[in-house]
Protein backbone atom coordinates (compact mmCIF):
# COMPACT_ATOMS: atom_id res chain seq x y z
CA UNK A 1 0.00 0.00 0.00
CA UNK A 2 2.93 2.30 0.70
CA UNK A 3 4.14 1.92 -2.90
CA UNK A 4 0.74 2.96 -4.27
CA UNK A 5 0.80 6.02 -1.98
CA UNK A 6 4.30 6.94 -3.18
CA UNK A 7 3.05 6.79 -6.77
CA UNK A 8 0.00 8.93 -6.01
CA UNK A 9 -2.42 6.10 -6.80
CA UNK A 10 -5.53 6.07 -4.65
CA UNK A 11 -5.82 2.49 -3.41
CA UNK A 12 -7.78 0.47 -0.88
CA UNK A 13 -6.13 -2.66 0.47
CA UNK A 14 -8.20 -5.46 1.95
CA UNK A 15 -6.64 -8.69 3.18
CA UNK A 16 -8.75 -11.64 2.04
CA UNK A 17 -7.39 -15.18 2.10
CA UNK A 18 -7.12 -16.67 -1.39
CA UNK A 19 -9.82 -19.28 -0.76
CA UNK A 20 -12.24 -16.55 0.40
CA UNK A 21 -11.64 -14.13 -2.50
CA UNK A 22 -14.32 -15.61 -4.80
CA UNK A 23 -16.95 -15.18 -2.09
CA UNK A 24 -16.02 -11.64 -1.03
CA UNK A 25 -14.89 -9.88 -4.21
CA UNK A 26 -18.35 -8.99 -5.58
CA UNK A 27 -19.37 -7.09 -2.43
CA UNK A 28 -15.97 -5.40 -2.17
CA UNK A 29 -16.33 -4.22 -5.78
CA UNK A 30 -19.82 -2.87 -5.04
CA UNK A 31 -18.50 -1.03 -2.00
CA UNK A 32 -15.33 0.50 -3.46
CA UNK A 33 -16.07 0.68 -7.24
CA UNK A 34 -12.43 0.51 -8.40
CA UNK A 35 -11.32 0.71 -12.00
CA UNK A 36 -8.20 -1.39 -11.33
CA UNK A 37 -8.37 -4.58 -9.26
CA UNK A 38 -5.44 -6.61 -7.95
CA UNK A 39 -6.17 -10.14 -6.71
CA UNK A 40 -3.01 -11.66 -5.34
CA UNK A 41 -1.57 -13.59 -2.43
CA UNK A 42 0.37 -16.83 -2.54
CA UNK A 43 0.30 -19.75 -4.94
CA UNK A 44 2.54 -22.56 -6.06
CA UNK A 45 2.65 -25.77 -8.03
CA UNK A 46 2.27 -28.90 -5.92
CA UNK A 47 4.91 -31.39 -7.00
CA UNK A 48 2.91 -34.42 -8.18
CA UNK A 49 2.49 -36.37 -11.37
CA UNK A 50 -0.39 -34.08 -12.45
CA UNK A 51 2.01 -31.41 -13.74
CA UNK A 52 1.12 -27.92 -14.94
CA UNK A 53 -2.09 -28.72 -16.84
CA UNK A 54 -4.34 -29.61 -13.88
CA UNK A 55 -5.63 -26.66 -11.83
CA UNK A 56 -5.95 -28.96 -8.82
CA UNK A 57 -2.15 -29.14 -8.85
CA UNK A 58 -1.91 -25.49 -7.74
CA UNK A 59 -2.34 -24.25 -4.18
CA UNK A 60 -4.56 -21.24 -5.00
CA UNK A 61 -4.96 -20.75 -8.77
CA UNK A 62 -8.53 -22.05 -8.73
CA UNK A 63 -9.44 -19.34 -6.21
CA UNK A 64 -7.90 -16.63 -8.37
CA UNK A 65 -9.82 -17.99 -11.40
CA UNK A 66 -13.11 -18.02 -9.46
CA UNK A 67 -12.48 -14.53 -8.04
CA UNK A 68 -11.80 -13.14 -11.53
CA UNK A 69 -15.04 -14.71 -12.78
CA UNK A 70 -16.91 -13.06 -9.92
CA UNK A 71 -15.27 -9.72 -10.69
CA UNK A 72 -16.32 -10.08 -14.33
CA UNK A 73 -19.86 -10.85 -13.17
CA UNK A 74 -19.69 -7.42 -11.49
CA UNK A 75 -18.16 -5.69 -14.55
CA UNK A 76 -17.62 -7.63 -17.78
CA UNK A 77 -15.90 -4.77 -19.63
CA UNK A 78 -12.16 -5.46 -19.92
CA UNK A 79 -11.39 -1.73 -20.11
CA UNK A 80 -13.65 -0.34 -17.38
CA UNK A 81 -12.38 -2.80 -14.75
CA UNK A 82 -8.75 -3.80 -15.33
CA UNK A 83 -7.78 -6.93 -13.38
CA UNK A 84 -4.39 -8.28 -12.38
CA UNK A 85 -4.64 -11.70 -10.74
CA UNK A 86 -2.36 -14.46 -9.56
CA UNK A 87 0.79 -14.95 -7.57
CA UNK A 88 4.01 -16.96 -7.73
CA UNK A 89 3.68 -19.95 -10.06
CA UNK A 90 -0.04 -19.36 -10.76
CA UNK A 91 -1.83 -21.02 -13.68
CA UNK A 92 -1.57 -18.05 -16.04
CA UNK A 93 -3.72 -19.28 -18.95
CA UNK A 94 -6.75 -20.16 -16.81
CA UNK A 95 -6.64 -16.80 -15.02
CA UNK A 96 -6.54 -14.91 -18.34
CA UNK A 97 -9.34 -17.10 -19.74
CA UNK A 98 -11.43 -16.22 -16.65
CA UNK A 99 -11.22 -12.53 -17.62
CA UNK A 100 -8.07 -11.02 -16.12
CA UNK A 101 -6.23 -8.41 -18.17
CA UNK A 102 -2.89 -9.39 -16.62
CA UNK A 103 -1.86 -12.46 -14.69
CA UNK A 104 1.05 -14.45 -13.41
CA UNK A 105 2.92 -16.75 -14.08
CA UNK A 106 3.34 -17.95 -17.70
CA UNK A 107 6.57 -19.83 -16.90
CA UNK A 108 5.49 -20.78 -13.34
CA UNK A 109 8.26 -18.69 -11.80
CA UNK A 110 8.26 -16.67 -8.61
CA UNK A 111 7.14 -13.10 -9.25
CA UNK A 112 8.34 -9.98 -7.47
CA UNK A 113 5.93 -8.46 -4.93
CA UNK A 114 6.14 -5.08 -6.72
CA UNK A 115 5.19 -6.43 -10.17
CA UNK A 116 1.44 -5.82 -9.65
CA UNK A 117 2.21 -2.29 -8.43
CA UNK A 118 4.25 -1.57 -11.58
CA UNK A 119 1.42 -2.85 -13.77
CA UNK A 120 -1.09 -0.64 -11.93
CA UNK A 121 1.21 2.35 -12.31
CA UNK A 122 1.44 1.90 -16.10
CA UNK A 123 -2.34 1.49 -16.44
CA UNK A 124 -3.22 4.35 -14.07
CA UNK A 125 -0.95 6.89 -15.78
CA UNK A 126 -1.58 5.96 -19.41
CA UNK A 127 -4.24 7.98 -21.24
CA UNK A 128 -7.65 6.44 -21.62
CA UNK A 129 -7.21 7.14 -25.36
CA UNK A 130 -4.21 4.81 -25.55
CA UNK A 131 -4.18 1.03 -25.71
CA UNK A 132 -1.31 -0.51 -23.76
CA UNK A 133 0.26 -3.61 -25.24
CA UNK A 134 1.21 -6.43 -22.88
CA UNK A 135 4.86 -5.83 -23.81
CA UNK A 136 4.61 -2.17 -22.70
CA UNK A 137 3.42 -3.25 -19.27
CA UNK A 138 5.54 -6.35 -18.81
CA UNK A 139 8.74 -4.52 -19.71
CA UNK A 140 8.12 -2.30 -16.65
CA UNK A 141 8.05 -5.24 -14.22
CA UNK A 142 10.94 -6.78 -12.32
CA UNK A 143 10.14 -10.40 -13.21
CA UNK A 144 9.42 -9.74 -16.89
CA UNK A 145 7.77 -12.00 -19.44
CA UNK A 146 8.45 -15.22 -17.55
CA UNK A 147 6.43 -13.98 -14.59
CA UNK A 148 3.72 -11.73 -16.05
CA UNK A 149 1.53 -11.83 -19.14
CA UNK A 150 -1.60 -10.13 -20.36
CA UNK A 151 -3.79 -8.69 -23.08
CA UNK A 152 -4.11 -5.29 -24.72
CA UNK A 153 -5.75 -2.89 -22.28
CA UNK A 154 -6.83 0.73 -22.35
CA UNK A 155 -5.19 3.15 -19.91
CA UNK A 156 -7.10 4.92 -17.13
CA UNK A 157 -5.65 8.44 -17.02
CA UNK A 158 -7.84 11.43 -17.96
CA UNK A 159 -6.42 14.90 -18.45
CA UNK A 160 -8.45 17.87 -17.30
CA UNK A 161 -8.30 21.53 -18.32
CA UNK A 162 -7.96 24.21 -17.08
CA UNK A 163 -6.31 23.82 -13.73
CA UNK A 164 -7.54 26.09 -10.96
CA UNK A 165 -4.96 28.57 -9.68
CA UNK A 166 -6.07 27.94 -6.06
CA UNK A 167 -4.41 25.48 -3.70
CA UNK A 168 -7.53 23.77 -2.33
CA UNK A 169 -7.18 20.58 -0.34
Amino acid sequence: MEEYRKLGIEAVGVYVREREQPFKIFNLLKEHKPDILVLTGHDGVIKTEKGYSDIENYRNSKYFVEAVREARRFDSNLDSLVIFAGACQSMFKKIIEAGANFASSPYRVLIHALDPVMICEKIAFTSINQVITPQDVINKTITGVKGIGGIETRGKYRNGFPREPYNIK
